[in-house]
């Protein structure tokens, strides 16, 4: 899923600029000079974390349109494009938000997604690949999901969450790389602040800390997947999501080319091949989204 991708590598560029800086000017010296103090620590990590995670959703709809040189549509040029924003305005509509931004993407993937800092500022995306593809009761489903997506909030919690995860990585990142300095100091000189051992054990504590935190952000898109399923539902009625997955599933066991630009990104997209393991895909597998809606009264 787009979204869940730039928003997770765009928050990881952030905090590690953020960090970078941070080290070049010695801000953080007073934290770890005379020893580590806990309550100064949390509160750094929380203003890190936090700063990271909210520049990255106010900058998530211009880095969608920036990556994947997406074409708003201020004045509909063709009946297709005239019709993808009726519909979405009046899905809008149906779901109580502001109309969104609606743009095209020139793709050859089956795929949609929708971004922006709060469900009165979003985008909603679609690839020409799925406005050629699908069946306009097929697209009216998953423009549906997105559109749940937005009215649902998605992308705040989703920025919360990782705003608390930032938190806790910063913070248990200067905890282990601030042991691993000592370690290597032998306790000598406890007054000269972080070395080399720290800024090494920092590194590679935040890349891995920062994965775990990744897989966290996945689970709980998978489950919010599920959710916006069901939003379609309630939206355009069980049958054109229904439809929508199963074209998908179709595509995904074909031959169908995927995006020629991103071909290993095909886990974070609605029209993504399964993984070998789920807990690196922001969607559940197709049937299992199938199922679930089949299932709903």
């Amino acid at each position: 899923m787009k979204r869940i991708f730039l928003f997770i590598l765009t928050n990881i560029a952030i905090l590690a600029v953020m960090m970078i800086v941070i080290h070049l000017f010695s801000l953080d010296r007073f934290i770890t000079a005379n020893g580590l103090n806990y309550t100064t620590l949390f509160g750094f990590s929380l203003v890190v974390g936090f700063t990271g995670s909210f520049i990255s959703l106010a900058i998530s709809k211009w880095i969608a349109k920036m990556s994947y040189n997406i074409e708003v549509i201020t004045s509909p040029e063709n009946e297709t494009e005239e019709w993808l924003v009726d519909t979405v305005r009046r899905q809008a509509a149906k779901v109580g938000v502001a109309m969104p931004e609606v743009g095209i993407y020139e793709s050859p993937e089956v795929n949609a997604f929708a971004t922006g800092p709060s469900r009165s500022n979003s985008l909603v995306a679609v690839s020409s690949g799925l406005l050629r593809v699908m069946t306009r009761e097929e697209a009216e489903g998953v423009l549906a999901h997105e559109m749940t997506h937005v009215s649902n909030g998605d992308m705040v919690t989703m920025t919360l969450l990782q705003g608390i995860l930032n938190t806790f990585v910063v913070f248990f990142s200067y905890i282990i790389a601030f042991a691993v300095d000592r370690a290597l100091s032998n306790g000598r000189d406890e007054d000269r602040g972080p070395g080399i051992g720290f800024m090494i054990g920092q590194f590679v504590t935040q890349i891995c800390l920062g994965v775990l935190a990744s897989l966290v952000v996945l689970a709980y898109s998978r489950s919010r997947e599920f959710k916006a399923d069901a939003g379609a539902a309630r939206l355009e009625g069980k049958g054109p999501m229904i439809a929508a997955l199963k074209r998908l599933k179709q595509i995904t066991e074909s031959d169908f080319i995927y995006d020629d630009r991103a071909p290993a990104l095909s886990n974070f997209k609605i029209s993504g091949k399964p993984s070998t393991t789920h807990i690196w895909a922001s969607h559940p597998p197709l049937e299992d989204r199938i199922e679930a809606l089949e299932k709903l009264a």
